[in-house]
C-alpha cells in the first residue's frame, strides 16, 4: 500500500505496511426508546490503520492535512483506493484513514424489544444482520456506543467493553453469506 499526503508539503512514502478494517457504528440515541428498524442497508466504513515509526518508512511528525491512499493493482499502476483528513501525528503513533463505505458488505440494525423497568432502567435488545458478498471471508468490527450505566445480558457473540460507554464486536462474515450479533442490554439513566 502506497500514501501521498498534503496540500502545502509534499511527502511520499512507499509500501508502508497497513491493517485493513471494516467497522459498523452504532449511535448512542438508539438506546433511548422504541425504534423498531433503525437502519437498512446500513454502510459499512472502510478503514485502513497505520503505525507512523520508522520501520514502516515513516517515523516522522505528520501534519494535519489530507492523506491519499493509492494501491498496487495487478499490472504494478498505482490505484487511488480513497483520501481522509488526518490531525497533527507524532512519530510512533497509530493513523487512522477512512477510505470510505464497502459496497460489498452491508448492515441492517433493528431493535427487537424495549422495556421499562423501573423509573431509570430499561431493557432494550438489537439484532444487526451483516452480509458479506465479496468472495472472500472478511471481520467486521461493531462499535455500539452504550448510554449510562449499562449490562449486557446476553449476546450471541463474543464482546469487549472498551469504554465505559462502549462494547465492541467482531464479527467474521463468510463470503455470499450473513451472520446476525444479538445482543440485550439492561441500562440505567
Amino acid at each position: 500500500m502506497h500514501f501521498f499526503t498534503y496540500k502545502n508539503s509534499e511527502l511520499y512514502a512507499e509500501d508502508v505496511p497497513v491493517r485493513k478494517k471494516l467497522i459498523f457504528y452504532g449511535a448512542r440515541y438508539y438506546y433511548r426508546g422504541q425504534y423498531g428498524e433503525i437502519m437498512s442497508n446500513q454502510k459499512v466504513g472502510v478503514f485502513v490503520e497505520l503505525e507512523n515509526k520508522k520501520d514502516n518508512n515513516l517515523g516522522m511528525p505528520l501534519p494535519k492535512g489530507i492523506v491519499r491512499v493509492y494501491k498496487k493493482d495487478d499490472e504494478g499502476s498505482l490505484q487511488f483506493v480513497g483520501e481522509d483528513m488526518i490531525d497533527h501525528t507524532p512519530k510512533d503513533e497509530k493513523v487512522r484513514i477512512r477510505l470510505g463505505e464497502a459496497f460489498d458488505v452491508v448492515g441492517e440494525r433493528k431493535q427487537t424489544d424495549w422495556k421499562k423497568i423501573a423509573y431509570d432502567t430499561y431493557e432494550t435488545a438489537f439484532e444487526i444482520a451483516l452480509r458479506n458478498h465479496k468472495n472472500e471471508d472478511v471481520t467486521v468490527k461493531v462499535i455500539e456506543p452504550i448510554p449510562g450505566d449499562w449490562k449486557m445480558l446476553t449476546s450471541s457473540h463474543d464482546y469487549v467493553k472498551t469504554e465505559s460507554h462502549t462494547a465492541e464486536f467482531n464479527i467474521v462474515v463468510p463470503q455470499d453469506k450473513e451472520v446476525t450479533l444479538s445482543y440485550r442490554l439492561r441500562i440505567r439513566f
